[in-house]
């Protein structure tokens, strides 16, 4: 859901649970300048806390520290000129049905 959403919005994907040494980044996008490196959170609606909750300053740490080891490990065709770091969250309901898709661009 986050990939499609993304796409339409005009975004390319570069990889998708991407594994580096120090662990895995859900998504990471590019439009022509920027490389955009995406945590998704998805919650289903019987849980009480909302997708953002998990999304703590530990995890953004993490999340920058991913995105170091991808620039370093991974040889891109084109430099990028820009990087973002964006957040998604997802509501579904009981039956897996989306409720709710939230991007924040730069998010962290």
């Amino acid at each position: 859901m986050a990939r499609e959403h993304l796409e339409r919005l005009g975004y390319r994907l570069v990889a998708r649970n991407h594994r580096t040494r120090l662990g895995e980044i859900d998504l990471i996008m590019r439009t022509d300048a920027t490389l955009i490196f995406v945590e998704v959170k998805t919650r289903r609606s019987r849980y009480s806390d909302a997708p953002w909750d998990s999304l703590h300053e530990q995890k953004r740490r993490q999340v920058r520290r991913l995105a170091s080891a991808f620039l370093s490990e991974c040889r891109l065709s084109q430099s990028p000129r820009n990087l973002r770091f964006d957040a998604i969250g997802i509501l579904l309901d009981c039956q897996g049905r989306l409720i709710r898709l939230d991007h924040i661009e730069n998010a962290f």
